[in-house]
């Protein structure tokens, strides 16, 4: 009977620490995105003076479909509220653009909503699938008739940041 109570002990515990660590690993990263704070790669000394608008950044993708190395400046519209992994810039007409953390390296807290970023890292236009376009909007908290209203491929601004740093 002690064995099966200790064994019993034993299951409850590694169950509530997995939950724990679960719920852990799958929140975004505590914070208050203030200014000055960075996330990801250090974002280099230059990166404010040379960083471009998401406005330029669309004439440029519209020349070219890739573009490596670039820093752009923008302000962020949302976040992902189940870790952090992905974010949206708003651009000069209030359309917005998708931004993901380079290797799924590092995560930002969802207090950078609203906040004006300098990022540094890879853009490009693509093709973003109905599956992929309906996995955001539920990352998002998009309504089912939202979703649902995904019906078609979308091409669109991704933007792969190697650094995110806060500047306003």
């Amino acid at each position: 009977m002690k064995k099966l109570a200790l064994l019993f002990t034993l299951l409850l515990s590694t169950a509530i620490f997995a939950q724990e660590t679960t719920a852990k690993k799958f929140s975004p990263p505590a914070g208050n995105a203030s200014v000055g704070d960075v996330y990801g790669a250090k974002v280099s000394a230059n990166a404010e003076t040379t960083a471009i608008s998401p406005k330029k950044l669309d004439k440029k993708l519209k020349k070219s479909k890739k573009i490596e190395n670039i820093a752009v400046t923008g302000k962020v519209t949302e976040v992902c509220d189940k870790k952090g992994c992905w974010l949206t810039v708003e651009t000069a007409n209030n359309e917005k653009f998708f931004v993901k953390m380079k290797d799924y390296a590092f995560f930002v807290p969802t207090a950078l909503e609203g906040k004006t970023i300098v990022m540094e890292g890879n853009a490009e236009t693509k093709i973003i699938s109905v599956d992929e376009q309906k996995h955001y909007a539920e990352d998002a908290k998009k309504s089912q008739k939202e979703i649902d209203a995904i019906t078609q491929p979308q091409e669109e601004i991704r933007f792969v940041a190697n650094g995110i740093k806060v500047i306003k």
